[in-house]
This record gives C-alpha cells, structure tokens and sequence, in this order.
C-alpha cells in the first residue's frame, strides 16, 4: 500500500485547499510548497554476501528556518516522493508547534531485519559521511531523528561518525533521539506517543465538539484500536490506558487482536517480545489475520499509527470509530477523508498529533547547545521554597503533612518532568490554534486550519527576510 499510495500529491492537495484561506501572494505560497534541496546517493556496502549497493536520501523541504529538522526511516518502501512528502509535513509540523526548524527527512531503502548489527553500523555510518560530505548534516544545518526502523542506536552511530569529522563544542546537536548518556533528553523515546495521547486529551476536552459526534467530553473511559505497536502506537497506547482509556484493539502486520472489555497494553506488548507476534494472546476475544480489519471494528478513538495510506475510499466507509487520531504520517488518503467527514467524524491531523517527536527533539537540541541538564538550575530552589510555603501554612493552620505528602507536594522538576510539561504546553496551544482557525475560516475540518495555521506562520517568515518585493 506505501508503494502506491501518492503521498506527496496527498499532502500538496491538503496545502492547496488551506491556502485558500491565506492571504498570501501567489508566489510565497509556491515557495512554501516546493522542495528546496534532494540529495540522492547510492552506496556499497559489504555483508557476509557480498557487496549490496544502498539506496537512500536526504530531503531539505524549506530554509525559511534553519536548521532544517527531521526523522531518518529504515524501510524497504523509502522513495525520493516518499521523502520530500515527509519533509514537507515536517515544515507545516514545526511551524504549527512553534518549532523554529524547516522540515526535513532522510530514508535509507533496507529492511534493517535483514541486516546484522554489525552492518546496520556501517550502513549507517557510510550514509552519515555521504550526509556530512555534501553538508546536509550539522547542528546548524540539518538535524536528523529517529523514525521508522531507527532509534537510539542509530542516533548515537550517526553522533559519532559526524563528530569524528566535526569536532567542537557543540557537535553532538547533530542529531536528536541520542540515547540519555549520549546527551539525549528524558523522554525523547515516548514523545510522539506521549503527544498522541495529550493531543487527544485536549480535542475531547470541548463538550460541544464531542456532543456532535455522540460522544462525552473526557478522554477517559473513551475505547480505543490502536493499528501499528511499534514506539509511536504502544506508548500512545500505554499512557492512554494509564489514564483511563480502554484499549479494545491492537494491530499490527502479521494481524490482529481484539476485545470489547480491555487489553493491557504493557501484557500484549510482552506477549509479543515472548512469541514473536500479536496473535494467540490470551485474553483476545477475536483475532483478524488481515490487520485492517480491526481498524472497522466499533470504537470511540481509532488510533492509526504505523504506515501511510491504511485508510482510503475502499475502507473509509467501514469506519465505525467517531474519533480518527493519525499518530501515523499520512494514514489517511484524501478520498477517505472526505467520505470520514461526510459522516461527520472528527479526523485529528497528523502534522498536529504526531508533533511529540519532533517537540521533544527541539528540547534535546536545546539542552545539547546549552550544555546544561534540564531542572539542574532551579529543581532545589523550586523544592526548598515549596518546603518554605509548607511550613507557612503548617504553622498558621497548627496542622501537619505527612512526610509522603511533603515529598508529593514539594518534588521539584526533573528533567522528564519539564520536558513533558513543554510537550503537553505545545500540545495544548497547537490545537487551540488549530481550533481557532477552524471556526474563523469556516471549515469543517481540522486539517485544514492545521495547513492554513502553518502557511500563515512560514509565509509571514518569508515576508519578513525582504526577498520579495
């Protein structure tokens, strides 16, 4: 399905319907929307079979902001319109949550499960020199991330392979998603989930808005299919639960499972790290050997968070969930989106719900050119003046806490804390700007006052460094 789904036509045709809200002059918008830098490479590698040559690339989709930011994926579906689709939502992510990057996006075409570890590093240090080579990668340049089939131990190969070259103070902001030890920040690794979860706290918080769909207000009690348990779905799903969610469905490649009373999410994870797969969990009530059948199966909150085009005018109809979350990029083609809003169910953007990731990245940036630990500078002395306040009130009320009510009361921020107060911060004032949008444009859908929210915001930049009359 990634293979012939038309992505980059999906997210230009959403560009076009929100600039017609903007009032921006023609040319902006088509500087806006072009791609502005591909680099195409090939390279050879040599495992225990001989020589492969690797294809892979690097898209920088806007300079309007540097450095440009965005994730690298591991997939045998990479493609150059693949790549460039991705770094152009990055652009529109990043301005809608107030992220000061441009958008961009590398892809490597392997499937890492074919690969041992040991070339999985060459790989990827190769294609990190390629990067440096033609400098489309620094910390003031292009910032690269985990994505789908990387993480934190790719993150760290591509660290050192560039510092190797780049020696200097700042050199390890090359790349965001490091692990903790490396200069990564607390939280990086659940961001996106963890932002998939506050985005949709905060679109079932308006009791108007869910009364049209036929729901209550709150996101607790809400049921829930997640479709893709890779990092983003299972801890969308985990802190879902956590907070009152009832996950009914999990999804994943090799099929499905579900039951109208409740998976754990935390059970069903390890079942599948034990078994190697989803299915012949214990407590399923219905399993689907094709995955997309769970995604029809009745819920409040369908939750697509794997691979792009899942939803399209086949299936759209057979939707039964009020709520489409896209934690997932493009999830949703452009023809099943129009028949989700024909039936009058809320569809929750991608460039808005899955910001957590790149949010959390801006803040490890941050943390790695400033050289200094989140909560380092002022935990204690938020900490020692809540004691302070305590004893204030403990004095004048002649009543006294408990030591475990002090501890609760008087903790001060650690970093993970502070890191996911930003996130839920941004996560919160996108979607009142999205909100916002909507109703003052008068559209039926938050996509569009998404798009229109970010053009609005790039178009003004464009227009302030003077380069058109």
């Amino acid at each position: 399905m990634a293979n012939t789904f038309d992505f980059i036509g999906a997210v230009n045709q959403y560009f076009d319907d929100a600039a017609k809200h903007c009032n921006i002059e023609d040319g902006i918008l088509h500087q806006i929307k072009l791609c502005n830098s591909v680099y195409s490479m090939q390279f050879p590698v040599k495992t225990k079979d001989g020589v492969h040559v690797i294809e892979a690339y690097r898209a920088q989709h806007s300079h309007h902001r540097m450095p440009t930011k965005g994730g690298i994926r591991y997939s045998e579906h990479v493609n150059q319109d693949e790549v460039v689709a991705l770094a152009s939502l990055m652009t529109y992510k990043c301005a809608l949550v107030d992220v000061p990057f441009g958008g961009a996006k590398g892809g490597i075409k392997i499937n890492p499960k074919n690969y041992s570890e040991e070339v999985l590093e060459r790989i990827t240090r190769r294609y990190t020199f390629e990067l440096a080579k033609k400098n489309f990668i620094g910390p003031g340049i292009d910032v690269p991330a985990p994505d789908m089939g990387t993480g934190a131990r790719e993150m760290s190969w591509i660290m050192d392979t560039y510092v190797s070259f780049n020696p200097g103070e700042n050199s390890i902001a090359c790349v965001t998603g490091k692990p903790v030890e490396q200069g990564g920040v607390r939280g990086r690794t659940e961001a996106t989930g963890r932002g998939v979860y506050y985005g949709l706290k905060e679109v079932c918080s308006y009791e108007e808005d869910m009364t049209r769909v036929g729901l209550t207000k709150g996101l607790a009690g809400k049921s829930v299919i997640v479709q893709g348990f890779g990092n983003v779905g299972y801890y969308a799903a985990e802190i879902m639960h956590d907070n009152g969610a009832k996950i009914i469905g999990v999804a994943e490649y090799e099929g499905a499972i579900y039951n109208a009373n409740g998976l754990d999410p935390r059970d069903v994870f390890n079942h599948r790290s034990n078994s190697g797969s989803i299915l012949n969990y214990h407590n399923s009530e219905q399993e689907f050997e094709n995955s997309l059948e769970c995604l029809e199966q009745p819920c409040d909150i369908l939750v697509p968070a794997a691979i792009e085009g899942v939803i399209t005018e086949d299936n759209a109809a057979r939707i039964q969930a009020k709520i489409i979350g896209e934690a997932a990029n493009g999830p949703v083609n452009p023809g099943g989106a129009k028949i989700l809003l024909d039936a009058g169910k809320i569809i929750v953007p991608d460039m808005y719900l899955n910001a957590g990731g790149v949010t959390v990245s801006y803040f490890e940036w941050l943390k790695n050119l400033s050289h200094v630990r989140f909560g380092r500078m002022n935990k204690r002395f938020n900490q020692n003046s809540f004691e302070k306040i305590i004893r204030v009130v403990e004095n004048f009320s002649g009543k006294s806490l408990t030591e475990q009510e002090k501890q609760v009361i008087t903790h001060g921020g650690d970093e993970v804390d502070i890191v996911n107060s930003g996130l839920e911060e941004t996560m919160i004032d996108a979607y009142n700007q999205i909100r916002t949008k909507k109703e003052l444009i008068g559209v039926r859908d938050l996509r569009t006052a998404a798009f229109a929210v970010s053009i609005d915001k790039i178009g003004g930049a464009y227009k302030s460094l003077g380069v058109f009359p």
